[in-house]
């Protein structure tokens, strides 16, 4: 019972920090847009946001495994308050060299926030689930879609916050919520929680299996090809075809609740096996190879002459891509846990979670680039080659539980 106290906890702390994270998004996004910032300025604002991730992930997880998961995540909210709060003091009259560089170093300081978060929280299910491969899986599954659900709902609350309150309001509204989150984190989790022997130097850290470098790649292009499109060249293509900043919100809001859903039901979606490898490694790789055609037909369509609404078909095809992308996404964060072993699951997890926020780099500077000098299609072009790199890569994955005891 004090397991599942404890994943309660864990998930409900992380799931408002989230809520948080998907309104900074979009905060950040729609106000310097608004401002008369180019696409590639746009993604460079998220730079030191994804670049402080890596180092994060594998920073946490080695911090996780020292001084236990309650720590980290209250860590990870302190600097997100933090974050929100240097945010607020931002000046218009700075001018746009200062601006840039206020946001781009507040925004560093969330993505430290959001990856020790995100570590912390991920190894507590490893921590906490005590009750075999199909109980992982379903808390893995649940916890991300639910996570998804809520940054989904974040990017709503981040719209609708700029147009009814303004940018700085917002801003401390947000820092006050999560006062309260940290307060009962901190009072209500057992210190020693996640606690293990820590690797006692880099070297060490980074000698993981060959199952979990293989899933690191993986993770780098699945991610990428996501971001390609989703941060700038997607919300920039809306509102070129009239939509207004609330319904670009509510469109990246809607996509990202209902991805998340599918994350959480995904376990009934693939069909088990006893070790927890042998079906699911297959699964992924299915999966996997649908989701690579989606991207190449929506460049394919939106191109053509005379399309009608093109903006409404790539929002149907986006629909279609956020299913399946959701199930392969919960199956390769299900897959991590798998493959991690119990002494240093936090390591592995973090170490894991540094190869998605490399992804999510990538991604992020390439929808910049690619929106500026080919618009959507060259961003969904971009997205399929990482995905035909995604899967060339899981094909590789072994699928038996000797997999979690072989170095690379």
């Amino acid at each position: 019972m004090s397991a599942l106290r404890n994943y309660v906890i864990v998930t409900s702390s992380y799931f408002l920090f989230t809520l948080t994270d998907g309104a900074i998004r979009m905060l950040v996004l729609l106000h310097f847009y608004q401002l008369g910032y180019t696409p590639f300025t746009l993604a460079f604002l998220f730079l030191l946001y994804e670049t402080a991730g890596i180092f994060a992930n594998i920073g946490g997880g080695w911090l996780a495994s020292r001084f236990g998961i309650p720590r980290m995540l209250a860590t990870g909210l302190t600097l997100q308050i933090g974050g929100l709060i240097m945010l607020s003091a931002l000046n218009p009259a700075w001018g746009a060299t200062a601006s840039v560089a206020w946001v781009v170093a507040a925004q560093g300081i969330a993505g430290i926030a959001k990856d020790l978060t995100k570590t912390a929280s991920k190894s507590a299910i490893k921590a906490t689930s005590t009750d075999g491969a199909s109980q992982l899986f379903r808390w893995v599954a649940w916890f991300t879609g639910s996570k998804n659900a809520t940054k989904g709902a974040g990017f709503f609350l981040g719209g609708f916050l700029l147009q009814v309150a303004g940018f700085q309001p917002a801003l401390w509204l947000m820092a006050a919520m999560l006062a309260v989150v940290l307060a009962g984190t901190v009072l209500s989790l057992p210190r020693t929680l996640g606690k293990a022997k820590a690797s006692r130097n880099f070297r060490e850290l980074f000698a993981k299996t060959r199952a979990i470098n293989l899933m690191a790649g993986a993770r780098i292009f699945l991610f990428g090809s996501r971001d390609v499109w989703f941060v700038v060249g997607l919300p920039v293509f809306l509102y070129g075809h009239g939509w207004q900043y609330m319904n670009v919100a509510g469109f990246v809001a809607a996509w990202t609740i209902a991805y998340g859903t599918i994350q959480a039901v995904a376990p009934s979606l693939v069909t088990r096996s006893r070790d927890g490898l042998s079906r699911e490694v297959p699964a992924a790789r299915i999966w996997g190879l649908a989701l690579t055609f989606i991207p190449a037909a929506l460049a394919f369509l939106i191109a053509m002459p005379g399309m009608p609404r093109p903006d409404l078909v790539l929002v149907a095809g986006l629909l279609v891509f956020g299913f399946i992308f959701a199930v392969i996404s919960s199956l390769h964060s299900y897959l991590i846990l798998a493959y991690a072993g119990s002494e240093k699951a936090a390591e592995d997890v973090g170490f894991y979670y540094a190869a998605n926020a490399a992804g999510r780099l990538a991604g992020i500077l390439l929808s910049g680039l690619l929106t500026q000098y080919d618009g959507m299609v060259g961003c969904l072009w971009g997205s399929a080659i990482m995905l035909a790199i995604c899967f060339a890569i899981t094909a590789l994955l072994p699928s038996g539980a000797e997999s979690r005891r072989v170095p690379a």
